[in-house]
């Protein structure tokens, strides 16, 4: 690594522009002629260093480059902000209705949304947020920020740390706020010192030589902002962690019991019954609002719960539960255990359980020769009963409809219109009487049938969606957001203003920086000088035009 010798005796890295000591321009890093002896200073990071503006040999050196330039990075956010609005057009899989026919995400989105959905999803949009090309995108933002913030960072730092207050003539010359005073008096100086420093500057004086400092923490305002930004997309990495993260959906009827998933096998839910309370239709604020909707608004409904953790891990074997939570899941009322919530996020009424056939005579009196139950959850395929007969499930349909070419079908999988083709024996019969038997309907398939069937009773019962989440990146999100927030409030509100001083002769050389709010700085200068010989700084900006 080449070192670059001033001649105030300061050794600078190469590739520095401004000397770190006494901020003047290196000869062959930035151009000095008569024209340009009067251009202002780039005084951006102090004109130090920069790795990623000194080396371009290695494939590191150019990754770091890559990586370091502030378009790259505009660039990466562009596309994962145009991702995630494309991902947003269509549900992602986790939000696949449970009542669709078919939960598949290959039949899904193609039979709901068409040539569209099924381009949806052949690109991988349905499951955006935890693809892996989302992912390394969301990391190559991170990687640019990291770079970008070490190549900016440790140069200012490091040349902030080594100024000196006895600055060249031609750093103080082509500052924007500059003058030059021919003579003043023996305490000019101190007068001024002692103002600055009620003005709350840091005054250091070398040989005569004042730099008077204040807001240099405002600097790092930017950084500050990408370390919070850099928190927030590792807590977004996290989130396809199981450990930090889970976020499950399940629907589970009155009386069942499940696995809640995601426990691996170590808790289990229970449905105890499900509770719907509506508004009244003659209250005050709601009542209005039913007569427009036409239909009830519901006031609370919830699930009343039992989870059961498994104490025993034998394979093949039922596990022994105990009763570790009772309560009630209400919305905005989740129940917690262990690392996992609970959230009361939907329902199901009028769905049916169970049904009870009957089997009479055609020509008979009616009185039914047999009765068979069917557990609509799980139907079995044949009943037999005492008196002879046999009856197969030939075709379920839970949720019974005509398509379009007339044949029956199931428009989802929950028994909300159940439909079923029979086959039953009569007693001592090899030949099956086909029957098709649904709410309102009840057709004899052949029309030569001795028996028919007839709906006898039926059981209903609701069905509760419930959340499953853990969530343990939601203090990485908020660490993140808050320390963005400090260093928008860092870099906003304060500057970075530094006042120099150098004696000649007679008189004095005096300039002026700041990152922004000129106007704020001249004033501070203008109360620093009242009543001295020191003449009042031009603004020089229009000498760089």
């Amino acid at each position: 690594m080449n070192k670059i010798k001033c001649e105030c005796g300061h050794v600078n890295p190469e590739g520095t522009v401004l000397c770190e000591a006494c901020g003047k321009p290196i000869e062959g890093n930035q151009h000095i002629d008569g024209n340009d002896e009067k251009k202002l200073l780039n005084m951006r990071y102090e004109g130090s260093a920069r790795r990623s503006q000194t080396y371009n040999k290695s494939i590191i050196d150019k990754t770091w480059g890559f990586f370091s330039s502030v378009k790259v990075g505009v660039w990466l956010i562009v596309l994962a902000l145009i991702a995630s609005a494309l991902g947003s057009i269509l549900p992602q899989e986790m939000y696949i209705p449970a009542d669709a026919p078919s939960r598949d995400p290959a039949i899904f989105y193609e039979e709901r949304y068409g040539v569209f959905g099924l381009i949806f999803y052949q690109l991988g949009f349905h499951n955006l947020y935890s693809s892996w090309w989302y992912m390394l995108l969301i990391a190559l933002i991170g990687v640019s920020l990291v770079i970008c913030s070490i190549d900016r960072f440790v140069p200012l730092y490091k040349a902030l740390k080594k100024q000196k207050a006895k600055r060249h003539s031609t750093f103080l010359r082509r500052q924007r706020l500059f003058s030059e005073t021919e003579s003043i008096n023996e305490n000019d100086l101190d007068t001024v010192k002692e103002r600055l420093k009620k003005q709350r500057y840091k005054v250091r004086d070398e040989d005569g030589h004042i730099l008077a400092e204040k807001g240099r923490f405002s600097r790092w305002g930017p950084y500050v902002n990408h370390i919070g930004l850099i928190i927030i997309l590792l807590a977004a990495i996290l989130r396809m962690t199981p450990i930090m993260y889970l976020d499950e959906y399940i629907w589970i009827r009155e009386g069942e019991q499940l696995v809640i998933p995601g426990t691996e096998g170590q808790f289990y839910i229970e449905n105890e019954q499900f509770l719907l309370e509506n508004h009244d239709p003659n209250d005050e604020v709601f009542g209005e609002a039913i007569e427009m909707e036409g239909e009830m608004i519901a006031s609370n409904y919830q699930t009343d719960l039992i989870i059961y953790e498994a104490k025993n891990d034998v394979a093949g074997a039922d596990p022994d539960l105990e009763k570790i939570v009772e309560d009630e899941l209400r919305m905005n009322h989740p129940v917690k255990f262990d690392r996992y919530t609970l959230y009361q996020s939907g329902y199901q009424l009028n769905e049916f359980s169970n049904m009870s056939f009957d089997i009479v005579e055609e020509d008979g009196d009616g009185e039914a020769l047999g009765t068979f139950t069917v557990d609509l959850s799980s139907p079995e395929t044949s009943y037999e009963l005492d008196s002879g007969f046999q009856v197969e499930v030939s075709q379920y349909f839970p949720d019974f409809y005509m398509d379009e070419d007339g044949n029956p079908a199931s428009e989802t999988n929950f028994p909300r219109n159940p439909g079923f083709v029979f086959l039953v024996y009569p007693p001592e019969s090899d030949t099956a009487e086909v029957s098709f038997i649904g709410i309102g309907r009840n057709i004899d398939a052949t029309g030569d049938n001795n028996y028919s069937l007839s709906i006898n009773d039926f059981d209903m019962r609701a069905a509760s969606g419930i959340t499953v989440r853990v969530d343990y990146t939601l203090p990485f999100f908020g660490l993140g957001a808050a320390i963005f927030m400090i260093g928008v409030i860092q870099g906003m509100y304060w500057q970075h203003r530094r006042i120099w001083l150098r004696p000649t002769s007679d008189g004095v050389m005096l300039a002026a920086h700041t990152n922004k709010n000129w106007h704020g700085v001249q004033k501070d200068i203008e109360k620093a000088i009242d009543g001295t010989k020191i003449n009042m700084v031009e603004d020089q900006q229009e000498l760089d035009e």
